[in-house]
Order: structure tokens, then sequence, then C-alpha cells
């Protein structure tokens, strides 16, 4: 999806943390898990909060490269792997946003034993996900609290992907 789509969708910090907050009271009891693991980088905020409210002191990171900024690849790309689990058992894979779900049919690859959950979904990736908050139109741009100061700004490292 291009920059200039026919729709956009501007969460606030307060939208996304409660919209996360509903996401980890859903993942209850917490006993059940033995950790989050984020989707760096759209991913690390939502599980620093899921991590927060399940009490879940085990936070690892996967990095899976698929956007050019706001282009995503056909190719996917490993960055950097998960440590702390060998098939996902236990752990919650959290991303903010499963859209084609390329990422997650990777990643699902990766730690099948794992449940994945994001924040919102777009319907052609609803199906890789087990649990999220908000659906949106596939056409529609999200701008995540991160990418806005009253108007985009570019990362200070450019477009590294």
């Amino acid at each position: 999806m291009g920059w200039h789509s026919n729709r956009e969708f501007f969460v606030s910090w307060e939208e996304l943390h409660r919209a996360t907050k509903e996401l980890a009271r859903r993942q209850l009891p917490a006993e059940q898990y033995k950790g989050v693991i984020a989707v760096s980088r759209g991913g690390l905020v939502p599980a620093a909060i899921i991590s927060r409210e399940l009490n879940l002191r085990t936070v690892d990171c996967v990095s899976v490269s698929s956007y050019d900024h706001n282009e995503q690849r056909d190719d996917l790309n490993m960055l950097k792997d998960v440590t702390a689990t060998q098939d996902g058992e236990g752990f919650l894979v959290v991303d903010d946003l499963v859209d084609t779900g390329n990422t997650l049919k990777f990643l699902r690859q990766r730690l099948p034993k794992a449940k994945f959950i994001t924040v919102y979904a777009k319907p052609a990736g609803m199906e890789l996900v087990d649990d999220y908050v908000a659906d949106l139109e596939q056409d529609t741009w999200i701008h995540f609290p991160w990418d806005m100061h009253l108007h985009y700004v570019e990362p200070l490292a450019g477009q590294e992907g």
C-alpha cells in the first residue's frame, strides 16, 4: 500500500495504550505464558505494555524486515532471531498490526507453538493472528503515535528498512 491511500487512521498514545491493555486482558490468565516476543519495531511498545500487564519478565525480540518505509516487500529478511525459545511454546508474539500477513506467516514457521497477537488487523492477515483488538479495512494506512509529530517526521537514521 502506498503512502497516499484512500483512508488514513491516526492512533494516539492513549488509544494505543487502551487497546493494548484490552489485548492483554484477553490473554489472562497470565500464568499460561513464559514470556513475550516483540516483533520489532512496531510490536515493541505493545509488547512492553503486555509484559507489564501480564507481569511477564521474559521479553525477547525478533526483527524481520518487510517494509521499505511505507511499501511492503515480498521478500522478508530475519535481522534478529529470538533466543528465549526454540519453537515459541508458552510465548506471546506481539506486533502492532497484521497487514498482508507476510511477516506472521514467516514467524509462524519459525515459532509454530507461539500465540500470535496484534493490536490491529486487516482482512488479508486476520487468519494468521490468534487475537486482535480492532480491525481495519485493507486500504487503510495506520499512523502510529511514534510516527507522528503534528505531521509525519522522518526517522533520524533515514530509511534503513
